[in-house]
């Protein structure tokens, strides 16, 4: 806390350059003080110098492709044992291009080229005709963990470190080595970490075919004076293991669909039983095979004798193969239409062998005693050109294969109950089965000869627990405003109305009943008279409602609801109504965005949907829940903050942004694109966000119709304030890896500042407006605070809501802050982490009491926001402008559905054609409700 108040102060005693990021201005003062666990662990000891290598396969000379994924791996692995072997060591690697050594293992800046003979990781030795590799080694410098403290313990705000993400990897390399090179741990991507089998193993069922794991993930951090381990407990879901069969049975309890099964299979690595080879010592080698796919009738179709399929995903009974040489026994030990183990090559075209057609059941059944299922799916193991099959008898799924599938409802459900655990215990759960897991204590072999040393207790770090606003409504009994004072970051609306009210004239319902399932509600007289109830409850929280007009009921099933819902809300759209209320008969999410689409899309009308079941319970809480969307749809501001509250905000004159940008999911179409969206206050209340969407290149971060998105927030708030632009503009970007921030200053800063320079007047331009900042909003980071006292956690044993902590963890040369304006009703609670890489405004403000300095002003006002999101009465965990960016995309993706989470037939869901392309006018919001939240 000294090097942290001490370099603060010389830091705002110095300009920024405008490429860099802005100085944090001081550290927040407000909020009652608390001591709070963080899961990091100090490193006592970073290590020597260490040394780093390039590393790059060469392409393939018959595929004119570089090796990749685990044929890299053990391909980097062979460089090191047949090159390095007496340094082996000391040498940790990623598996991709980088090596790690804490001794000079090559000469300064020369490149190496080695020829590498590769085998099987699972191999003890070479075949006569081992492969051979060229690999290219270089020295590319040396880092030094001692001179990164040094950096981080500097007072000096001069002083500079530019190789601290170099350092960074580096040490990350070293702590990630131990738990990679262990068999009986499961590494995704470079720093999670999963036990799948011994003591240290957790998992969980799932159903259908999938389990949950339960691991950790580490991460090497710079704070200020010291060098950080994140250590966060982290869940994944995976492919079951055991018997192929069994999970092929358990997949099918939910869906019966041979192209759903097919997608669910490809690219599983199975392990073939049916054949066992052993090693010099003895032990079994195991087989390892990648699933292609099923079964399908143009397999082989070029081979002289192709197979002969039934059906697309056949059974052993009804897939033939031809067999060369019959009454022998195949080399192969597969059945295969041409190549085997041997390297067999594929029957040239010509004459016909002598040799017979055998089916897979009867092939296994007499060279392997082995009995098959006729009813299981036979699996390929080969290509579509030269398939190889196997019964699912035969096959092992491998442990700890990331599941490539979007979780069902049911297995979500049963993955929360397997993660969502006290704070306490996973706390514990990090210092304890955490850090043996990792090798951290005892200390692995790779930690001793680096000379890291980890203390392996959790730090404790100062937070401040900052004081809720007064959230303002209006009085039941009086024309003025009525205060009322959140409690656990929560309130309800008893006696009062919303702060602006608005009108429901004119509107209608649709109820949709499911064909086959009973009707939810006892005839037309009841649905009415819930109803009305409904619209009581409405007039008495703020909506002034109308009985509605009569609507519709229709009878729905998965084979009409497209063309009978679009036909429904057309019929209904007659009578003009401005909101149109659709009941559900269940959680349907084809009816659902079938209805979207519908009424934002094609017919410009609001909607509102809600669920039969809910519906007709007649709860006044559900009834004031959904009036909450019905008066943020029509205009209306549910809760309001005292303009003091919101400091410059208030004063009308500034606009927030939010920015969030949504990417394809598993199970989407290979044309599936990214979708940007952006929502923007229209006023001091902060109560309205309309929104922008936009289609745009896949996996692309980085907002590319910006500019055009921000024209259209810009002439929304000119028309509400006489044509008078904001002065400021804070924006709030969602959805940014740490790696990105930059990007955000080099692309998406000049497209805002180009839309504004096209939209605002000269005189404004000319005095530097608009002023603009930017934040960084995560929510993906894996930092969580843990109360050290009894007395400073809420009910679920996490932190107060409202805790706030920018000290202990950060970087004093960055403005981050990490803000719990929550209260989680279970399970350990996730702080948002603000990070601010652009600011024209904040730095201008004279602090005023009760705010010391400019961190405290924008902490205050991101804070008090959370207080604003209209469709709940609690705080939430990220500001509004963020959260509405986020269910904007969310909306987007409704919209898209058909390349977001295409049904199972057709093109589409085989991957076989290219997907549907999705346009800009795909998500193109109606001209009636462009201006609301109609995404809400």
């Amino acid at each position: 806390m000294k090097t942290e108040d001490t370099l603060a102060v010389a830091l705002t005693a110095k300009k920024a350059k405008p490429t860099e990021y802005p100085q944090r201005p001081g550290y927040g003062t407000r909020g009652r003080p608390v001591t709070l666990y963080a899961n990091y662990l100090d490193l006592k000891s970073a290590g020597a110098q260490l040394f780093r290598y390039h590393v790059e396969i060469s392409p393939d000379s018959a595929t004119k492709k570089a090796p990749a994924g685990r044929k890299a791996r053990q391909l980097i692995r062979l460089l090191i044992e047949q090159n390095f072997p007496k340094s082996g060591k000391t040498i940790v690697t990623d598996y991709k291009s980088n090596l790690i050594s804490n001794l000079q293992i090559l000469d300064n800046e020369e490149m190496y080229q080695y020829d590498v003979r590769y085998r099987d990781e699972y191999d003890d030795e070479y075949p006569e005709n081992a492969k051979v590799y060229r690999v290219t080694c270089q020295f590319t410098g040396r880092l030094n963990p001692a001179d990164l403290l040094a950096y981080l313990t500097s007072t000096n705000p001069d002083d500079q470190f530019g190789s601290k993400a170099e350092v960074l990897q580096a040490m990350n390399i070293v702590l990630g080595n131990h738990p990679k090179i262990q068999d009986w741990i499961a590494s995704v991507g470079a720093n999670k970490h999963y036990a799948i089998r011994g003591d240290l193993c957790e998992k969980w069922s799932l159903g259908s075919g999938l389990e949950a794991l339960r691991g950790f993930f580490i991460s090497v951090r710079a704070a200020t004076a010291r060098l950080l381990l994140n250590v966060q407990v982290k869940y994944i879901a995976c492919y079951q293991e055991g018997p192929l069969g069994y999970v092929i049975q358990e997949f099918q309890r939910g869906s019966r669909d041979v192209n759903s099964l097919r997608r669910f299979l490809v690219k599983l690595r199975i392990r073939v039983t049916h054949i066992r080879r052993k090693n010099k010592r003895g032990e079994i080698i195991p087989r390892i095979k990648t699933i292609a796919g099923l079964a399908t009738t143009h397999d082989g179709a070029s081979q002289t004798n192709p197979p002969n399929v039934r059906r697309y995903g056949a059974g052993p009974n009804d897939v033939e193969f031809f067999l060369a040489a019959p009454g022998q026994q195949p080399s192969q030990g597969t059945s295969s239409g041409a190549k085997g183990k041997k390297g067999k090559k594929p029957v040239k075209a010509g004459p016909a062998q002598a040799g017979e057609y055998i089916s897979v059941a009867k092939f296994f059944d007499k060279y392997y005693n082995v009995k098959t299922d006729p009813n299981m799916p036979v699996i390929n193991v080969g290509t579509t050109e030269n398939p190889s099959y196997l019964p699912v008898e035969v096959c092992e799924v491998e442990p700890g294969q990331p599941a490539k599938t979007k979780l069902t409802p049911n297995q979500t459900r049963n993955m929360l109950n397997f993660a969502v655990r006290a704070p306490r215990q996973n706390a514990t759960s990090i210092v304890t089965t955490g850090t043996r897991l990792l090798g951290l204590s005892p200390q692995s072999p790779t930690l001793e000869n680096f000379g890291i040393q980890p203390d392996c207790n959790l730090i404790t770090v100062p937070g401040r627990v900052l004081p809720a606003p007064n959230v303002l409504y209006k009085d039941v009994s009086k024309p003025s405003q009525k205060s009322v004072k959140p409690q656990f970051g929560s309130w309800n609306m008893r006696s009062i109305r919303f702060s602006t009210s608005t009108n429901l004239s004119a509107w209608t319902w649709l109820v949709i009943n499911a064909d086959g399932s009973r009707p939810p509600f006892a005839g037309p007289a009841d649905f009415i008279d819930i109803l009305g109830k409904f619209t009581d409850k409405l007039n008495e929280i703020g909506v002034i409602a109308q009985p509605a007009f009569r609507g519709e009921a229709i009878s729905i099933n998965k084979n009409n609801y497209e063309s009978e819902i679009t036909a429904a809300v057309a019929r209904l759209m007659s009578k003009k109504p401005s909101l149109i209320l659709s009941v559900l008969p269940f959680s349907d999410a084809d009816y659902y965005n079938c209805i979207k689409r519908a009424c934002d899309l094609t017919h410009g009308v609001r909607n509102i949907n809600v669920l039969a079941e809910k519906f007709r319970k007649v709860d006044p809480q559900y009834f004031a829940n959904v009036g909450l969307k019905v008066n943020l749809k029509l205009g209306g501001a549910n809760q309001v903050l005292e303009s003091k509250e919101l400091g410059l905000i208030g004063q009308g004159k500034t606009m927030l942004v939010g920015m969030d940008v949504t990417h394809p999911s598993p199970g989407s179409s290979k044309d599936a694109p990214s979708v940007a969206g952006m929502v923007a206050s229209v006023d001091a209340t902060l109560s309205q966000w309309p929104a922008e969407i936009r289609v745009q290149k896949s996996r692309e971060e980085m907002i590319e119709d910006l500019g055009d998105m921000l024209k259209a927030h810009l002439k929304r708030w000119a028309r509400s304030h006489k044509n008078a632009y904001p002065e400021n503009i804070i924006v709030y970007r969602d959805g940014v890896s740490e790696g990105q921030y930059e990007l955000v200053i080099e692309k998406e800063l000049p497209r805002l500042k180009k839309a504004c320079e096209e939209t605002y007047p000269a005189s404004a331009t000319k005095q530097g407006l608009p002023r603009i900042s930017i934040s960084i909003v995560g929510k993906r980071h894996n930092t969580r605070f843990y109360p050290t006292q009894e007395g400073d956690a809420d009910r679920s044993g996490n932190p107060s809501n409202g805790t706030i902590v920018d000290r202990g963890v950060t970087e004093v040369r960055n403005w981050d802050f990490y803000l719990q304006a929550h209260t989680a009703l279970k399970g350990t609670a996730r702080p948002a982490h603000y990070f601010t890489v652009w600011d024209e405004i904040f730095c201008r403000q004279r602090p005023s009491p009760p705010y010391q300095n400019s961190a405290d002003i924008l902490e205050g006002l991101t804070h008090h926001t959370c207080y604003l999101f209209g469709r709940a009465t609690k705080a939430v965990s990220i500001c509004p402008p963020a959260y509405y960016a986020d269910l904007v995309c969310t909306r987007a993706r409704c919209y898209l559905s058909s390349v977001f989470d295409p049904s199972s037939a057709g093109s589409v869901a085989t991957g076989s054609e290219p997907g549907l392309k999705a346009r800009n006018t795909d998500v193109k919001i109606h001209d009636n409700v462009q201006d609301s939240m109609f995404y809400i």
